[in-house]
């Protein structure tokens, strides 16, 4: 597999410019497929394109000569969009990356999952958590709008990654809340982060998320990672920090927050809730950064 121009679509967004500036780092050719106009001077081109347009995403693509695409160019939460706004844009847009990356012999399609595939954020049902550690094949309940969305994102890479005809190495990373130092540091380091003030808080950095997040850094390169990876079909990976935003040991956070679920293995100090190995496994990434650092 040979990778020289990598295309990010919505690269003109915060995780989107830190995915070009991340490749860029590493070599790569970059080719930002935004609609609007640029808002970075990091990518090597530019594209102005509605995804939303099966037509100008196949367009784009090939006018962009790039050998993988990394997909963020979706709505991010359900909340400044009419409901049926918010779904066209996360499958749809998906949609067309991969039939277009398809029909042009792209390698590999990244895709912006979300841990709300679970069903948390965003609804008012708490998240179902049947077990502990949570991995890729834990059960999706999603209920609004941006979740049902992000489950059915996956379930459209399911079919592209299992046609006989199709050679591309799709991955779909469920991303938490995404953050930058200084984001950390007035949500986590600045906050009280007790049981009995987690009790309470917003869902954005409280249980409803598995009490999790990500710093950008690592969010970055787990997308090249991931663009790099060399397996058939598609697979979903979590990709979250490998602790929690809970100042509290972890096995008082399961105790409090999930009394009912099957703790299958024990956890250590603050470690995350969540099952990285399979992204250790086949993408050859762990979290490096933690909200602590910066305490």
């Amino acid at each position: 597999m040979t990778l020289d121009t990598i295309a990010v679509t919505g690269g003109n967004g915060k995780i989107g410019e830190a995915i070009l500036e991340h490749l860029s780092e590493h070599g790569y050719e970059t080719a930002n497929v935004s609609r609007g106009k640029r808002r970075e001077e990091v990518s090597d081109s530019y594209v102005t394109t509605d995804l939303l347009d099966a037509g100008e995403t196949y367009g784009a693509l090939a006018k962009t000569d790039a050998d993988a695409v990394i997909h963020m160019g979706t709505i991010p939460d359900p909340y400044r969009t009419p409901d049926f706004r918010t779904y066209e844009s996360n499958v749809m847009s998906a949609a067309h990356v991969l039939e277009a990356a398809d029909s042009l012999g792209l390698e590999t399609v990244v895709l912006p999952s979300s841990i709300n595939a679970l069903g948390s954020e965003h609804q008012e049902r708490p998240a179902e958590v049947n077990y502990l550690p949570i991995d890729e094949a834990h059960p999706r309940t999603p209920d609004d709008p941006y979740g049902i969305a992000k489950h059915a994102m996956e379930v459209t890479a399911d079919g592209f990654g299992r046609r006989p005809s199709t050679d591309l190495t799709i991955a779909s990373l469920r991303y938490p809340w995404v953050t930058t130092d200084e984001e950390m540091r007035e949500a986590f380091v600045e906050t009280d982060r007790s049981l009995s003030a987690l009790a309470d808080v917003h869902p954005a950095t409280g249980r409803d998320v598995l009490f999790s997040y990500l710093a950008i850094e690592d969010g970055a390169r787990i997308a090249r990672k991931a663009v790099e990876a060399d397996f058939e079909g598609h697979e979903t990976f979590w990709a979250v920090a490998g602790d929690t935003t809970a100042d509290a040991p972890t096995d008082a956070v399961v105790e409090a927050f999930f009394p009912d679920a099957d703790v299958r293995d024990s956890f250590e100090g603050h470690e995350g809730i969540v099952d990285l190995s399979k992204a250790k496994a086949l993408l050859d990434w762990e979290p490096t950064r933690s909200w602590r650092d910066l305490a």
